[in-house]
């Protein structure tokens, strides 16, 4: 897992240009905290900021494919490769030769045998650039499902590229950093657009999705899409297919020369990946799995439960932990440690946008940051909710009826009000929300794969799917990367492996949901290796705090800002409306409120720092 960067230039030699390029390179740095790398050529200029964690000592990047001692082709690429030991074998029974044990060199000798086509062959998550120097040509690629970013900048001769927009931000070509309406509504519409980036001119390299950058322009392709298929298996035929699929994607993401955990939480994915790691590791003869949590001090004595968290997570934690016998540590945060301004203004960096989520966001950073002192690599759940229907959407019949992305139809989700309902009304006017969610709205639905005569609820479950596994997924996708990079921690979602969720994409509602429960399939997958009491609790999503200390503090925060006058905010926040939520929330749980200003704080920080240029 790495940081990766790039500038090319059909029209001027990028020689002299070679700080610029390593000032893009630089931002990458927590990405990338144990080796970096900058290679340049008269048109481009590659970095890297590495990650290691195979081949520590041989994967050098940008990493260069000579012939007689002329380069061919020179790589940047962040990410894994789970079947490069496969890949490596079928590329040395044609004739390639190794110098590293490296996933990296796989990927560079793959492309070099199968050009392009090499994408078809790579399970993993990645994101990565190469510079054909023969044909002086840059392609860009990203993994099936998106789980590692990679964004660009077109140029008048060229392109800016990198793992995050603060790498093409520290290129004057790129500066300053514009926001234009459509950049606020996509901040605001929580219903993310594919390949949109928010800062006028900057795209993202959508999933599934490979760029070539020419002398004559710049093409895209998808060499990957979701697909409609008729689901072959009856209901225990499924079930056991699952079992199999997951031990195979868990046991392939365990390959690490540096110390791996898994994020624990208590719930039925994390806990699944967890056992099978255990599980995976004991056949092998190895030692177990380290597991960690993320805890608020005195939450599971003072929890309240409400719509969305029904139950506090460290009990069922403990039940696993005794179960399949991890070694575990629980990280356990106070206010103090959540209102921390040194680790919100690194949450900030880390996102390069104003996202609101307060201390979800910030307890997850410091969650990385405890881990990343014991592990290099961590296991997650996250997006099994997305590919085998765990959310309340998928089952609320006001969410599955609604002509709207259905997160934004389900009762009780506050905190989408609450960010939005700070802003100024002319803005809000101006940014006609309802009107940009329904227009991509029915963009994504034009997108859904479809079978001959599927209809009623079939249907309908297959578009909201859709609409999880591409719209709504990227969402956590992105938090979780640059929450753990911004630590130098890799983490896998054995969950987004392509193959697994092409299989239950196309399983059947009728059979997804057979006993009228959430996940159903992949509870009766890990029926076997769970304790009861996780297999029979109901969806509690990332927890967050209930100490009313966090929201006299975050209240104090905000006022203060207020008192100082000049706020950046109030170029699109109505100061009238924080004051107000001020007022209300004095002595009462109010979560709406907390979003509000979490994201009014947010907001303001990302103005301040970023120097955003506003073109409404």
């Amino acid at each position: 897992m790495c940081g990766i960067s790039g500038w090319v230039d059909f029209e001027r030699d990028l020689g002299p240009s070679r700080d610029v390029a390593q000032a893009m390179t630089d931002t990458m740095a927590c990405r990338g905290p144990d080796d970096e790398g900058l290679w340049t050529a008269s048109h481009v200029a590659l970095g890297h900021r590495r990650l290691a964690v195979i081949d520590v000592e041989g994967g050098r990047q940008p990493m260069v494919a000579d012939q007689d001692g002329e380069p061919l082709a020179v790589l940047v690429y962040s990410g894994e490769l789970y079947d490069f030991p496969e890949l490596r074998a079928e590329l040395a029974a044609r004739g390639h030769r190794f110098r590293t044990r490296s996933d990296t060199e796989v990927l560079l000798r793959a492309y070099l045998e199968w050009d392009e086509d090499l994408l078809d062959r790579l399970n993993g998550m990645f994101a990565f650039a190469i510079w054909d120097v023969r044909r002086q040509e840059l392609l860009l690629a990203r993994d099936r499902m998106g789980v590692k970013p990679l964004y660009y900048h077109p140029t008048p001769s060229g392109v800016l590229f990198g793992s995050e927009p603060k790498a093409i931000l520290a290129n004057p070509l790129a500066q300053p950093a514009v926001v234009d309406l459509d950049g606020l509504r996509e901040i605001y519409a929580f219903s993310k657009t594919p390949g949109h980036a928010v800062y006028r001119g900057m795209y993202e390299v959508r999933p599934g999705q490979v760029i070539r950058v020419s002398r004559v322009g710049l093409s895209r392709r998808f060499y990957w899409r979701l697909e409609a298929r008729e689901h072959p298996h009856d209901l225990g035929t499924t079930v056991r297919t699952v079992r199999g699929m997951l031990e195979d994607v868990v046991g392939r993401q365990l390959v690490s020369d540096v110390p791996l955990c898994t994020l624990l939480s208590g719930g039925l994915d994390s806990s699944t990946v967890t056992a099978l790691a255990m599980d995976r590791l004991r056949k092998e003869g190895k030692e177990g799995v380290r597991s960690f949590s993320v805890d608020f001090a005195g939450y599971s004595e003072n929890f309240t439960p409400d719509a969305i968290r029904p139950t506090p997570d460290t009990p069922y934690v403990l039940d696993v932990v005794r179960h399949v016998g991890s070694d575990h540590t629980s990280i356990v945060l106070d206010p103090a440690d959540l209102m921390d301004p040194a680790a919100r203004a690194a949450v900030l960096r880390a996102r390069d946008l104003p996202l609101g989520l307060g201390d979800m966001d910030t307890s997850l950073y410091l969650l990385f940051r405890a881990i990343r002192e014991h592990s290099t690599v961590a296991l997650s759940g996250e997006s099994a909710d997305e590919v085998f229907g765990g959310y309340r959407w998928f089952h609320e019949p006001a969410a599955v009826g609604g002509d709207t992305f259905p997160w934004l139809a389900t009762p009780g989700v506050e905190r989408f009000n609450g960010v939005v309902g700070i802003l100024g009304d002319e803005l809000l006017r101006e940014l006609d929300l309802p009107a940009y969610r329904a227009r991509r709205y029915r963009e994504a639905l034009d997108e859904v794969p479809r079978l001959p005569g599927e209809s009623g609820l079939e249907r309908r479950m297959r578009e909201i799917g859709y609409l999880n596994l591409t719209r709504f997924v990227q969402n956590l996708l992105d938090r979780k990367d640059r929450m753990s990079m911004a630590v130098g921690l890799e983490v896998r979602v054995p969950f987004c492996d392509h193959r697994l969720v092409e299989y239950v994409f196309n399983i059947p509602w009728s059979i997804k949901s057979f006993d009228g429960r959430e996940k159903s399939v992949l509870r009766a997958a890990a029926a076997d290796i769970l304790p009861g009491s996780v297999l029979e609790r109901r969806k509690s999503p990332y927890p967050t705090t209930q100490d009313p200390a966090y929201d006299q503090a975050l209240r104090k925060q905000v006022a203060g800002l207020l008192d100082r006058g000049g706020v950046a905010a109030a170029q699109l926040a109505d100061l009238g409306k924080v004051r107000a939520v001020l007022d209300r929330q004095e002595g009462k749980a109010d979560l709406d409120g907390r979003a509000a200003l979490d994201g009014f704080s947010g907001l303001n920080a990302w103005l301040e720092e970023y120097d955003v240029r506003l073109k409404l």
